[in-house]
């Protein structure tokens, strides 16, 4: 079956035992039309949505000035992370399961084994340094925060150690001709002492998997505690309870989408490390629909996220509803309104609410006046300021 990550396992000194190593001419895995039809459907699926979807958050961010802050920014390298590697390994992944023959060539065979930790990586330390920020915000508001240059600065250092990590992968990938059929394999060095093939998987499990979770819950709950049970340090605006809602919201949305990745990705990663100490049972002919499943919620991953902005954030919701306005609902004038900059709803629009007989009031602001309208279920009425609370 295949090694982690697609790959087929093999070992070797300098290649010489590839063939023997990666024994097997034919596929025993072979699968009914109606099995691999369902399969594809359902591995097509991921890419449509994860492309589309991620490429739109890319986009709502990228346009809109006022979602330019530093959580959204590592949103957008999360969003990169998962389009891409939903886009070049998913199908790829898929293909070679099912038919267990590698058709890409050689430098796709290395590009395909080296890519996912990479891209996993950069998408959990994403989550992670966004997981950091709250923390500091919330519970050390006082301090500096960082910076857009800053925080293009930690986005480079999260690809460069995901690019180092992932390099072995790349270092020993090769493919062999098998009678029958070509393999795409990782070539791992044999040592006498050492078994370097379990070691990398087992640091690179705790890396991207359980280090980064353990940081990302301890952030949340010490965040969560002081969101819900005590009043947060150094806020004592007027704006107070709407700014508390506002950063609720946000660590309600990343504590879904953490958890959303924790359970996509703990099968992925039991049935791989099983694989390094119990080999036998990966010999048994259901193995294949296993992995097929592990692998599908495992990469099903990168779809979730922007149904989860859409769900919980409406500056997101209006961004997808103007995107998708053909066949979204229609967008309200507070879901655009979310998405412009603080400049412009200083100089164009004021919204404030008011709780008697639940109106709601916009104030549409230029040089020369200031006119003031409400809506309610009773029609509209016209008011002066002064007559406002």
């Amino acid at each position: 079956m295949d090694e982690l990550y697609n790959a087929t396992e093999c070992s070797g000194e300098n290649g010489t035992n590839v063939s023997a190593n990666c024994s097997g001419a034919f596929n025993k895995f072979i699968q009914p039309v109606w099995q691999i039809t369902l399969w594809a459907v359902a591995y097509f699926g991921i890419v449509v949505v994860s492309v589309v979807g991620n490429v739109v958050v890319i986009w709502i961010i990228l346009a809109h000035r006022r979602m330019r802050t530093v959580t959204n920014y590592f949103l957008v390298n999360l969003a990169f992370a998962e389009a891409a590697m939903s886009a070049f390994n998913t199908v790829i992944n898929f293909t070679y399961a099912v038919h267990n023959e590698w058709y890409f060539g050689l430098v796709y065979c290395r590009f395909h084994n080296f890519f996912p930790i990479a891209a996993i990586f950069a998408s959990i330390y994403s989550m992670t340094a966004i997981a950091l920020d709250r923390y500091m915000a919330i519970i050390h508001p006082l301090k500096q925060r960082l910076s857009s240059t800053q925080t293009r600065l930690v986005i480079g250092v999260i690809w460069l150690l995901a690019l180092l990590l992932a390099f072995p992968q790349y270092l020993y990938s090769s493919t062999a001709v098998l009678p029958g059929r070509t393999v795409c394999f990782i070539d791992w060095p044999e040592y006498n002492t050492v078994d370097f093939k379990k070691i990398y998987y087992v640091c690179v499990t705790v890396l991207i998997y359980f280090l980064p979770l353990c940081i990302m819950g301890w952030a949340y709950m010490t965040v969560a505690v002081t969101l819900w049970t005590s009043e947060i340090p150094g806020d004592s605006s007027e704006h107070y309870a709407e700014q508390l809602i506002a950063k609720r919201k946000v660590v309600k949305m990343m504590i879904v989408v953490v958890c959303t990745f924790a359970v996509c990705w703990l099968p992925y990663h039991v049935y791989f490390l099983l694989h390094q100490f119990f080999p036998e049972l990966f010999e048994e002919r259901y193995i294949q629909q296993v992995y097929l499943a592990v692998m599908w919620l495992a990469m099903s991953s990168t779809m979730y996220n922007p149904v989860i902005y859409y769900c919980l954030n409406s500056r997101f919701r209006g961004g997808f509803q103007q995107v998708f306005c053909c066949c979204a609902p229609t967008v309200t004038k507070e879901e655009l309104l979310e998405l412009k900059s603080p400049r412009y709803l200083q100089t164009q629009v004021c919204v404030r609410r008011t709780s008697q007989n639940n109106k709601r009031v916009f104030m549409y602001i230029d040089v020369f006046r200031c006119s003031l309208k409400t809506t309610s279920s009773y029609g509209a009425k016209n008011f002066s300021p002064k007559n406002v609370s």
